[in-house]
């Protein structure tokens, strides 16, 4: 149990409770679901100014995500989409240094190993153009070369081996989400990854995915044409 509540500023409680959304699976999460969850875990900090204990006040959360110094332009958490938000690997590393505050030692103990293979998949995956516009809040830049860079393709793939490395792509997603599922990995550079940084990165391919699709299939019609 958390005991040292009155010493954690306002975005270190958003972020906290962020951090709660997605272990609870919820990754991305709405706006809506993360004022709730912000003023469940503090109800004095984030409720409705003499009914705290009964209703919310969505202003103060979300005046703090939102705006130039709110948490997605400091890049603790990065917009996924309308009113969708994903903790950054800087905001889970902020949430790590709060809990460390506590006495209650983390469940699992340790960091885990991974593969050579994997680590380099993630760290070559984070070093991306489209991971860092992603983190930067810059989306909206985004281009079909981020997103071959991001699966590692070219344009000149023809249908069967786009689909193979895309397939292979994301079988490599689902191996690391079991593999993070049992704790955290440090990795070169004694970085951290965790399951949430592997959520982050299958939430960008889903988008990529989506906002890309008319030219990933006309790579397909393409290979079929002689």
């Amino acid at each position: 149990m958390i005991t040292n509540l009155t010493e954690f500023t306002v975005p270190e409680k958003i972020l906290l409770a962020a951090d709660q959304l997605e272990k609870q699976g919820q990754s991305p999460f709405s706006a809506e679901a993360l004022i709730v969850a912000s003023w469940q875990q503090f109800p004095k900090t984030f409720g409705l100014k003499g009914y705290a204990d009964s209703y919310p006040d969505s202003n103060k959360v979300l005046s703090s995500i939102m705006g130039v110094k709110g948490l997605a332009r400091r890049g603790w958490l990065i917009k996924m989409g309308a009113k969708m938000y994903a903790l950054t690997r800087e905001g889970r590393s902020i949430v790590r240094r709060v809990l460390q505050q506590d006495d209650e030692p983390s469940p699992g103990g340790g960091t885990i190993r991974l593969s050579r293979e994997h680590e380099k998949f993630l760290l070559g995956l984070f070093e991306t153009s489209a991971v860092q516009k992603f983190e930067e809040n810059r989306k909206a830049e985004l281009t079909f070369a981020d997103a071959c860079k991001f699966w590692n393709i070219s344009e000149n793939m023809k249908g069967d081996q786009l689909d193979s490395k895309l397939t292979q792509f994301e079988q490599t997603l689902t191996e690391l989400d079991r593999t993070l599922a049992g704790g955290d990995a440090e990795v070169a550079g004694g970085r951290v990854m965790s399951a949430g940084d592997l959520r982050v990165l299958t939430n960008i391919h889903g988008y990529m995915e989506d906002r890309f699709g008319r030219h990933l299939n006309l790579l397909r019609s393409r290979a079929g044409r002689r």
